[in-house]
């Protein structure tokens, strides 16, 4: 039995407005408010709102057989609920059905798993709970930003309580190995890998409407034909690709709607399955581990994080914004905590790119600064006053040394009020459990005591009198 895995990736981040020097000290709010609200609003109705009807149309009509799953960000999430909150309504039918999986993300979408575990954790850690709250569902499968991945990061993954972890089936990394296979991580082999066959992906979202690709055009019984003529061997091919593919990247006119829902057919006709990343990890065992020694992501021809880190601007901005980690988790400012997570998107890194390769243009196709040099002067500016504010909280005449020691109080007394409502918590479960026992003597010793009811004498009969 072969299967299909389909993953929709949504993230819009917040994007920042014209921050001048000038502004440092005296502006605190980062947003250009008006282009965000007009980008998700433009592509939610173009591109989300319906590509998540389609979803849901596909759902009900194959009674369940058609399945997917769905990795949405934290920060776009909220800005939905701000902009478009019909498009939230449409995800939670989707997460009624029970048939579309919702993976665990880092909540801002951000590069923390590269440089610092505990705010990797965090962040990980509230998207789950949004997740649940907004959905009521959970995830054991986790999808880190733009599928960055490596050995390093793969224990992180797993001491967080996840079974499965969703990457990039790099050829680097592969060599002559399939990327439709489930793996194990070399670092933590309890983990199981998911690998994104980019070839067949991408055949979606980036060629499906290339008129001067040699397969064009493509269909849906075409596609199907190449998946089930894979080796038997090979169980899952893995479809990971942007929502946006369907109605933006790919205009609707382009009939790649119509590709999506004519796709059931074709593949139920071939024998071919729907599953969704948990499905795959529950049904499949590794066939081998897989090692990764330098982290990986789905980005650019190298499949590497230098579309992020691949230059000196880049580099000076990411080490100053992490630089701060620690002050900014000891505050108690839920703005300035806020702020951090925001400047953390990966996008404002993204935009940065000094890459002139072949995919070169996709770098600057998607960022709202006319060059790399301007998006590195603006996120410095903002970045300058936000920590300004930081310094103002845990000024950096705070010795590390000073700042380790009250980092290790705090963690312990943390640890302190864990172990303290653990103890209570069960105190409280026994003295229940007295009581309950209590009352239940009682009750059976007020039975035994309880005098037995005897019935009544009879009167004796009177004896009638004799005639005389």
């Amino acid at each position: 039995m072969k299967a299909i895995c389909f993953n929709f990736e949504i993230h819009q981040p917040m994007r920042l407005k014209h921050y001048t020097f000038f502004d440092i000290g005296n502006d605190h709010y980062y947003y250009d408010d008006f282009l965000n609200d007009d980008i998700i609003t433009r592509i939610a109705e173009r591109s989300y709102i319906p590509a998540a009807q389609t979803l849901l149309r596909l759902i009900n009509e194959t009674k369940g057989k058609f399945r997917c799953s769905i990795a949405i960000t934290g920060v776009a999430i909220e800005q939905f609920e701000q902009y478009v909150p019909e498009f939230i309504d449409l995800l939670k039918q989707l997460a009624a059905t029970g048939k579309c999986e919702f993976v665990g993300m880092p909540y801002a979408n951000s590069l923390a798993s590269l440089t610092d575990p505990e705010e990797f954790a965090k962040q990980v850690e509230v998207h789950a709970a949004k997740i649940k709250e907004m959905f009521g569902v959970t995830s054991k499968v986790l999808r880190n930003t733009e599928l960055i991945y490596s050995d390093e990061i793969a224990p992180q993954i797993a001491a967080m309580g996840y079974k499965g972890v969703m990457t990039e089936g790099a050829k680097h990394i592969l060599g002559w190995k399939s990327p439709n296979y489930v793996y194990s991580a070399a670092s933590a082999p309890k983990l199981k890998v998911l690998l994104r066959n980019s070839k067949l992906s991408e055949d979606i979202a980036a060629r499906f409407n290339d008129a001067s690709w040699s397969a064009f055009p493509l269909t849906a019984d075409k596609y199907i034909d190449w998946i089930a003529s894979t080796p038997a061997e090979e169980q899952i091919i893995n479809l990971w690709m942007n929502l946006e593919t369907f109605g933006g990247m790919q205009p609707a006119e382009t009939g790649i709607f119509q590709f999506l829902e004519a796709l059931p057919r074709f593949a139920e006709e071939r024998g071919i399955e729907f599953w969704t990343p948990s499905d795959a990890i529950s049904k499949l065992k590794p066939i081998d581990q897989l090692v990764v020694m330098h982290p990986i992501s789905c980005i650019d021809e190298a499949r590497d994080v230098s579309a992020w880190l691949g230059n000196k601007l880049q580099n000076e901005a990411f080490n100053k914004l992490y630089s701060v980690a620690e002050r900014v988790r000891l505050s108690d400012d839920r703005r300035l905590k806020q702020d951090y997570w925001y400047l953390q998107g990966a996008d404002n890194l993204y935009y940065m790119s000094t890459k002139h390769m072949a995919d070169g243009a996709a770098h600057s196709m998607f960022s709202p600064y006319d060059t790399p040099f301007q998006a590195f002067t603006n996120f410095m500016n903002v970045l300058a006053d936000f920590l300004v504010r930081v310094e103002e909280q845990y000024p950096s005449t705070i010795e590390n040394e000073e700042l380790n020691s009250l980092v290790t109080t705090i963690r312990n007394q943390n640890r302190e009020i864990e172990q303290l409502t653990k103890e209570c918590a069960t105190l409280r479960k026994n003295a229940e459990q007295y009581n309950i026992e209590h009352k239940t003597r009682e009750e059976a010793t007020a039975k035994t005591k309880e005098p037995k009811a005897t019935a009544p004498k009879k009167a004796p009969a009177k004896k009638k009198a004799k005639a005389e």
